[in-house]
């Protein structure tokens, strides 16, 4: 039987251990200060932040390309003979790297490519959804896998509000009226992935410390959550005892695994400091 690779982009915000632990292959997307591109992973988040202190300005952002997925690909290929690969992907509709994996691999066999349409936690979630089964069935078939992944992907639900509405407003996500409105009433939007697109659709009033038990609880009532474990995201700012605080509201809603996810430098660039969000599958 072929050996199944998983493989996702840097936008999953994997911690490395689970990707060491997996063998799931990470290709990275990029970010852009100055002119200097950098791949995301090799770029430490507080750059991102100090830059913009000094400048009011954020960095870009840029999907992986062609020949980026091409030469990823085929590594695996040639360290991996007869393998089959499983990319699941960023979403397709909030940048162009999936649609780049699908002209890459257009010429390439034994590669399935998965359109998670999802993001951080929500696409992890997902990744290691399928990384847990194909460790307990190592010798599951390449459709079944897939079907099992499928079948998945809409039940992923993935919420997070930033922790200022700087970078939205800097990033132009935001319209100055809002953002001066947001910020003098303390408001923070509740941003989730609707049909892969990233949609406000909720607001909160209040400190983060407040705003953070809202969303939970808020994300716990709309969706029938699977208590066998709960993705709790972060971008570096959000302060412990908030962190701290999260951890012990899952736990009594009855979670048995909660794991933490720090955003990345190409996520945290769209999010800023102090985020806080929440992934995991429902039943």
């Amino acid at each position: 039987m072929n050996r199944i690779i998983l493989t996702t982009e840097s936008g999953a915000d994997l911690p490395l251990d689970w990707t060491k632990q997996h063998n799931i292959k990470v290709v990275p997307m990029h970010v852009i200060m100055d002119d200097k591109d950098y791949l995301d992973g090799q770029l430490q988040v507080e750059e991102i932040y100090k830059y913009y202190e000094n400048t009011k300005k954020i960095p870009s952002t840029t999907a992986t390309n062609v020949h980026e997925y091409e030469q990823f690909f085929r590594e695996i290929k040639e360290n991996n003979p007869n393998c089959t690969i499983i990319h699941i992907g960023y979403t397709s509709k909030a940048s162009s790297s999936f649609h780049n994996a699908v002209i890459a691999t257009e010429e390439m066999e034994g590669i399935h490519l998965l359109d998670a349409l999802n993001v951080t936690g929500g696409l992890g979630a997902i990744v290691m959804f399928a990384a847990n089964l194909l460790q307990e069935n190592p010798n599951i078939e390449p459709k079944s896998l897939i079907d099992q992944i499928n079948a998945i992907i809409p039940k992923s639900r993935l919420a997070f509000v930033p922790g200022s509405l700087d970078f939205l407003k800097a990033g132009g996500r935001v319209s100055n009226l809002a953002y001066l409105g947001g910020a003098l009433l303390k408001i923070k939007p509740r941003i989730e992935l609707i049909d892969g697109k990233l949609v406000s659709t909720k607001k909160y009033r209040g400190k983060m410390n407040s705003v953070t038990e809202k969303l939970m609880q808020d994300y716990l009532n709309q969706y029938d959550i699977d208590k066998s474990q709960l993705y709790l995201l972060y971008s570096i700012g959000l302060a412990k005892e908030i962190q701290d605080r999260m951890t012990n509201l899952a736990k009594e809603n009855g979670f048995r695994s909660i794991e933490w996810i720090q955003a990345g430098a190409m996520i945290s660039t769209h999010a800023g400091p102090g985020g806080f969000g929440i992934a995991a599958l429902e039943k």
